[in-house]
């Protein structure tokens, strides 16, 4: 019984001492997340003044909105894309 216990570990270890090699990936983006930000609105009525103030804030508002997100996205990812491979 002790013989059979010391053959299987040592044909265990053995298994152990093999190495396999494992390509590692870093995922890429989801289309999900490669979102285009919205189109800006336009206005055909120029004659009121408070009207494309209105509609110039909005887009403002908008772009940087949209600016700000993938900008952070795009940080976080390249971060983690740099960590992942730095860890070879």
């Amino acid at each position: 019984m002790k013989k059979l216990l010391a053959i299987t570990l040592v044909i265990m270890l053995s298994g152990c001492l093999t190495s396999v090699p494992v390509k590692r990936n870093f995922p890429d983006v989801p289309d999900e997340l490669k979102i285009v930000c919205p189109d800006l609105k336009y206005t055909d009525d120029t004659t009121k003044l408070s009207q494309v103030i209105k509609i110039v804030t909005e887009n403002y508002s908008q772009y940087h909105e949209c600016q700000v997100k993938v900008d952070t996205w795009m940080e976080w990812y390249k971060t983690q894309k740099d960590i992942f491979e730095s860890i070879k």
